[in-house]
């Protein structure tokens, strides 16, 4: 391993390649202010979309693009419960007979917590 590694260099050190001959891409400049008044630039390529909003290095509030047209107000969809989820498949009067049901179990120990079992198995042992 030795005698292939080129002596002088180190590791993670200096590239021995040149920018000569390289054309680099065409790029712009995109200028933000952020609320807190932090001017700040970023680099983009010529043909990139340049975003409305960006994050403010500084302070990490949304900037807003100096040139560009200000952003569009997100469209927020109302949250889903578990109750909008609940009566997409089952109507109130199916629930109402479903709890009913229950109810009618729970009252007659067939179902609910351990502890209410075994009362209940002492009293009709008596």
């Amino acid at each position: 391993m030795a005698e292939r590694t080129l002596r002088g260099a180190r590791l993670g050190g200096q590239s021995f390649e040149d920018e000569r001959g390289i054309e680099f891409a065409a790029r712009q400049r995109v200028a933000y202010i952020c609320p807190a008044e932090h001017d700040f630039e970023i680099v983009m390529a010529a043909e990139a979309e340049v975003p409305p909003v960006w994050e403010c290095p500084r302070c990490g509030a949304e900037a807003i693009s100096r040139d560009g047209a200000p952003p569009e107000p997100k469209v927020e969809k109302p949250a889903r419960t578990h109750w909008d989820m609940l009566l997409e498949r089952r109507s109130v009067k199916e629930l109402e007979e479903i709890l009913a049901e229950r109810l009618e179990l729970l009252r007659g120990g067939e179902i609910g917590p351990a502890h209410l079992h075994k009362a209940n198995a002492k009293r009709s042992r008596r």
